[in-house]
Order: C-alpha cells, then structure tokens, then sequence
C-alpha cells in the first residue's frame, strides 16, 4: 500500500466552479472525500445533478464519496441596497429597518431579514457584518428601526450577514426553509445532514426526527457557530453523529482571540464523546483568487491535523474559486506533510473506563495491540461503520479499512479518520470465511502484501449491528492466503 495514504479526509464544497466540464471528477481523483451541498444556495435542480454526477464518477473510479447537505439556518441577513452596494464611513450613523415594506437600502439605512432583531438587541451591543468587517454600535431603538453608530466602516453589499457580539439572538435553529429542504436533502439520498446556528440537543434530535419522517436516516452535523452552542457543547456533541467547527460565524459571536482555544475544545471533546469532527471556513481562503495557499493557511490546516479533527473542509475554494483542483491539491499535500510530522500515541492510561459497548472495548483493545505490534492494518468487518468509527477515534499509527456491504455506512465511514471504506459481502460467511475473504481481497488490490500481520475485528454473528465481540490477528501468505500468528 503507497505510504501517501491520507488520514485526515477532505471536505469539498461544490458550486459553479465544479459545474465545469471535467472539474468534478478531478476534485475526487485529487483527494475529496465527501462533498458538500450548500442548501443557502443553488435550486434543488442543481443539488440534483449534481448528486448523480457524485456518484456516477465515484461509481466508475471505484471510491466512496459521501454526500453532505448543509442546510442554511436561521442567519440573519441584511437586504439589497437600491445601487447594489455602499460606502459605510466610520462615526456616522446607520439604521437597520426591521420592517416588511422597508424600502432599497442606501449609506444610511437597510432592511434586515429577521424582524424581531429590534426586540433582541439592546443600546450598547455590538453588531458585526459581513463577518465582522463591519461593525455597528447600537445607539437607541425607534419602534422597528434599531439606530447604531459606525464603528469601522467600508464597503458593504447586499444579503451579508449579521451577528451580534457574543450571540444571543433569538432565531429557532430550523426555519421552515429549512424543514422544506430536508425533505429535498432525504429525496437525494444524502449521507450527512448539517444543522446550523443550532443552540442545543433539542435542535439536533428535532432535525433528525424531521429527516426520518422523511426517510432520511442521514448522519446529523451540529455546526458549532453561536456562542449558546459553546455553552451546550457536550450535550450537542452527544447528540450529533458530527460536530463542525464553523470558525466564520463563531469567531464573529466570540471575537477572534478565543476562537484557536475554542477550536481546540470542540475537535477534543468530539473525540471525547465518540463523534466525528470537521474543521471548516476559511482554510485555503487565499486560494479563491491564488494557485498557491499562504504560509498561515498552510499552518492552519497543519495544526488542526495536529489536533485530530477527522476532516478539513474547502468552501468557497471548490465551490467558486479560480484554483478548485489545486486547492484540492494543496490541502492533499498539506494533511500529508502534518499527518507524518507528528505521530499520535494513545495515552491509554486516560483511556475511558467503565466501557457500556462491547465493539467499543474491542476497539480500544485492537489499538492497545496496535501499538504493541508492528501490524500492517486494522480491518474491521462492520455492517453499519460503528466499530470502524470506535477504532478511529483512538487514533491508530496504521490504517483502519472499514469493509461493508452496505454503501451508506462506506460513505459515512468516508468522513473518519484513519479509515479507508472498502466494498465487501459477507452475507452469509462465517466469522472465520469472512475473514480470509477479507484478507485476500486487501491483497489482490494491493492493500497487503505477504508478510504482514493485520488484525481483524469482527462478530460470532455476521450481519448484525453492534455485534462486533472478536479480535484475530493473522499473518498474509503467498497468495493472499491467512495464516496464524507464531513468533510476533
């Protein structure tokens, strides 16, 4: 197996920059893993092409790549301004009309989307636009309109968004477009569902009972970007399948300087509560307009390698840039670089106690092992992508191959760390056949080779969720053949 094997997965966002002839399949020949519908734009039409293209290419190259619709939310927007944009100057003041019939906006005063605004804000509070480069300081409320003062001002154009400093707004986490585009999300068939701006577990579970109603049973990404959700993060964690670490909308809540630690939180206690987790926004942003990333972003993307998180995500990089494929390219190159750089080592020691699952304790066994003997890799013969998910989160010094019949648990399995999805039929086989089946295929595709050890997890019973009770390790013989393990 090429020793450029990535662990950390690549999250691409698709658009009209990937509508170009050919540009799609070279995203997912570079490295995306799973991409990213992005439900605050384009018509179910679109969502739809593109969906098939996704899996027609990945169908015919043989990988697996997940689907992720991420649903707008509740974000506050201003409206257009009568000449498209204007110039806000710093020390003069700007009213935001939180009326229905509010007329085109100019330099001194526009609509915004949500109309209760007026009864969440008070004098004093800080506004932030366009994520944060303009900022507004609330003078007096006057009925439905909210007076503020202009503290840095310049160009601001129609529908950017609006936070207030340190969060609070009042908006539900699903809108009522948003409920319309689940059921939109549950006719593609998508693998990931995405909850923004949500504030709790309620938000959370009321998105998935809403999906399933749908018959939807999509995976469920919290996206961390208020600052209520930083309060209720281990509750959203365990509530989610992912958890997204929203860095635009969230630094704009929290302000900058708290946003490194924040990540850092977020990535670990998912790992902590047994959840995938994406770092997003803003990662190879220079790469938009430029074929090259910065030195900054490089080291961005680095450190969050670094600190564990399972996916990196590409925005507006993929979906409108100019540089879609080298993007790809470059965040390929820059996992790599980290991913050998610095080598994890499971601090056992830290290791949760008082283990409720029985695939759990075999997980964190199979690592124990790992880090004892030189295996190849881990194969985990699994029917919904659980144990290859338990495994990866110990973060293992060798590659986990998750192998499934079924193909929503290979591209759920897309999105973890460490694990490489693998189409494989065990219906019917003993533990025991499954296994050396498993082995051979690895070998003829040129994942093994005679000589290693790999480990292999499995069930007594085949077929079963939640039934993974068994560990083997076996060597490769000639041939693709499995032989027991004498002398380690």
């Amino acid at each position: 197996m090429s020793s450029n094997f990535r662990r950390t997965k690549i999250l691409a966002t698709l658009g009209p920059a990937t509508d170009a002839p050919g540009v799609l399949a070279q995203i997912i020949e570079a490295g995306v893993n799973v991409v990213r519908l992005n439900f605050s734009h384009g018509t179910p039409e679109q969502h739809a092409e593109r969906v098939a293209k996704v899996r027609e290419i990945s169908a015919s190259i043989g990988r697996e790549v997940g689907i992720l619709a991420d649903l707008q939310g509740p974000k506050i927007r201003i409206e257009k301004f009568a000449a498209d944009k204007v110039m806000l100057q710093a020390g003069k003041d700007f009213r935001l009309v939180c009326r229905a019939d509010a007329p085109a906006g100019d330099e001194t005063q526009v609509a915004v989307s949500y109309l209760g605004l007026v009864n969440d804000v008070h004098v004093g509070d800080t506004l932030l636009l366009d994520d944060g480069l303009i900022s507004l300081k609330v003078k007096a409320l006057d009925g439905d309109v909210i007076v503020t003062e202009i503290l840095a001002g310049g160009a601001l154009s129609n529908r950017k968004g609006l936070n207030r400093l340190g969060g609070g707004l009042s908006l539900d986490a699903l809108s009522e477009q948003d409920k319309e585009h689940i059921a939109i999300a549950a006719k593609l068939d998508v693998d990931f569902l995405a909850v923004s701006f949500c504030r709790s577990a309620a938000d959370i579970e009321l998105a998935r009972a809403i999906a399933k109603s749908h018959g939807s049973f999509a995976h469920i990404v919290a996206k961390i970007e208020r600052a209520e959700a930083i309060v209720n993060l281990v509750e959203i964690t365990e509530a989610s399948d992912v958890v997204m670490v929203a860095r635009g909308d969230l630094g704009v809540e929290i302000g900058d300087a708290e946003l490194p630690g924040l990540q850092k939180l977020i990535i670990r206690t998912a790992l902590e509560c047994n959840k995938v987790v994406i770092t997003a926004t803003q990662m190879l942003q220079s790469m938009v307009d430029n074929p090259i990333p910065t030195r900054a972003e490089v080291l961005d993307v680095a450190n969050s390698v670094i600190d564990g998180t399972d996916a990196v995500m590409l925005s507006a990089e993929t979906a409108s840039g100019s540089y879609p494929v080298k993007a790809v390219e470059a965040m390929d190159r820059i996992c790599l670089g980290a991913e050998r750089q610095f080598k994890h080592d499971t601090d056992f020691e830290k290791a949760p106690r008082d283990l409720q699952r029985v695939d759990q304790a075999i997980a964190m066994a199979a690592m124990f092992v790992a880090e004892h003997i030189k295996l190849r890799g881990i194969i985990a013969l699994t029917e919904s992508g659980g144990t290859a998910r338990y495994l990866s989160r110990f973060r293992a010094n060798v590659p986990l191959f998750g192998l499934s019949r079924f193909g929503y648990a290979r591209r759920r399995m897309a999105l973890m760390r460490d694990v490489y999805p693998i189409n494989f039929d065990s219906e019917g086989q003993s533990m025991r056949v499954a296994a050396r089946k498993a082995v051979k295929q690895l070998f003829d595709q040129g994942f093994l080779e005679i000589g290693d050890k790999v480990l292999i997890t499995s069930g007594d019973h085949m077929e079963q969720h939640g039934a993974t009770n068994t560990m083997r390790l076996l060597a490769v013989a000639e041939g693709g053949k499995t032989e027991g393990l004498g002398d380690l």
